[in-house]
């Protein structure tokens, strides 16, 4: 099927259209989700990260700070079995809340630092290497690859940070791309 002479065909998000690595292509599109969530929080008022969006009941600030608990329980605790704190004493309520001693800056500094050693953790393995025992994972028949890991977490970004398109569009009008 032709496309109209007046449409031109959307530009491939993520990686470069050249790699076909699979580990370069899945950290890739999971490094463009990251940046994605970023930009799309660019432009609101601190008010407007921190107040939850009704009828969502979590606030953007909230979210990013659920997608680096998200970052730590499948990456540090789960694939590397790093003795971490995985869940928030106050579970979902206070994963999803950013505290109000908590300043704006203080809470995308710590999603940056999950991030960061995260990305540690997956540049230098193989997507075959299977998690460690003892953290997440109890069992060698329970630890998935590396691969499996980092696919689903590409696809909990892509959730969110569709999420989040939503909650700009309730909160601003905005609408992501």
């Amino acid at each position: 099927m032709q496309q109209p002479s007046e449409q031109v065909p959307a530009l491939l998000d993520g990686p470069a259209v050249d790699v076909s690595d699979a580990h370069e292509l899945l950290l890739g599109y999971l490094d463009w989700y990251r940046t994605a969530l970023m930009r799309k929080l660019a432009g609101l008022s601190d008010d407007q990260l921190r107040t939850p969006v009704e009828p969502l009941g979590w606030s953007p600030l909230g979210l990013v700070q659920h997608l680096g608990w998200v970052e730590r329980r499948w990456l540090r605790w789960g694939f590397a079995a790093e003795d971490v704190v995985a869940y928030p004493a106050g579970g979902d309520a206070e994963e999803w809340t950013v505290a109000a001693d908590t300043s704006t800056a203080q809470a995308l500094a710590a999603y940056e630092a999950e991030v960061t050693v995260a990305n540690s953790v997956a540049v230098t393995a193989d997507l075959s290497d299977r998690a460690r025992l003892g953290g997440r994972f109890k069992t060698i028949e329970q630890a998935p690859s590396l691969g499996r890991i980092l696919f689903h977490l590409l696809q909990e970004y892509a959730r969110h940070v569709g999420h989040l398109d939503v909650a700009r569009e309730l909160l601003d009008g905005e609408t992501g791309e």
